[in-house]
């Protein structure tokens, strides 16, 4: 649900990628392809978006791409889906510092959130 009260749905395949000094236990191209396979058939999707989500410092959701034999994972962007609703012009906004003063504070009532 965007802030602008529309229902939203997004069809993504998501990899997770967890990364850990346990050489023994990787997962095998042949086996990962194998989850994939069986994930295709159970769930019945064909050409979906592919997602990748890595832990960093926080978890990170990315693209993904192939380029010259290798896989690379793409920056995403986040977006206002309801522009039109609250009134945001459709050029990029222009950074905004975020000051607080002592003892003031945002409600929800204020109208600065």
């Amino acid at each position: 649900m965007d802030c602008g009260g529309t229902q939203r749905e997004e069809q993504v395949i998501s990899f997770q990628l967890w990364s850990a000094d346990d050489y023994d236990h990787r997962l095998a191209p042949c086996r990962a392809y194998g989850i994939v396979e069986r994930a295709q058939e159970a769930l019945g999707f064909s050409n979906l978006e592919v997602e990748v989500e890595y832990q960093s410092d926080t978890i990170g959701r990315y693209g993904l791409d192939f380029s010259q034999g290798r896989f690379l994972l793409t920056a995403k962007q986040t977006d206002c889906l309801a522009k039109d609703k609250c009134g945001i012009p459709g050029a990029e906004p222009a950074p905004i510092e975020v000051t607080q003063s002592a003892g003031s504070c945002c409600s929800p009532e204020s109208g600065c959130c």
